[in-house]
């Protein structure tokens, strides 16, 4: 697929291209991504993310705080423990793009 340079696309606001800046340095870090890809299978609390990503609860509850300012994550309280999903269908999608971009073959 080849992109085409003919057309000039409209300038971004400079605010959206420093929060569009922002989503993707949040999402290169690896222990991010790997809560990433452990939440775009569902719904789970703090230790089961933990469990799922090898990593302290205390250090998955910093890794959400940063992702649930940026809008990544959100969660839902339900009596003492809060469970965390991706905020949107838009957050699955780049991670999904993004695997798929990194495990096709070279051409």
């Amino acid at each position: 697929m080849q992109i085409s340079t003919a057309t000039a696309s409209p300038a971004i606001a400079a605010e959206t291209v420093e929060a569009l800046a922002e989503t993707f340095r949040l999402l290169g870090d690896p222990t991010r991504v790997r809560i990433v890809h452990a939440l775009s299978t569902g719904e789970f609390c703090v230790h089961e993310i933990a469990d799922r990503v090898g990593i302290s609860e205390s250090a998955v509850s910093h890794q959400l705080r940063l992702m649930r300012a940026q809008r990544i994550v959100r969660g839902r309280r339900e009596g003492r423990c809060v469970y965390y999903t991706l905020d949107d269908q838009h957050i699955l999608s780049l991670f999904q793009q993004g695997l798929r971009h990194v495990t096709e073959e070279a051409r």
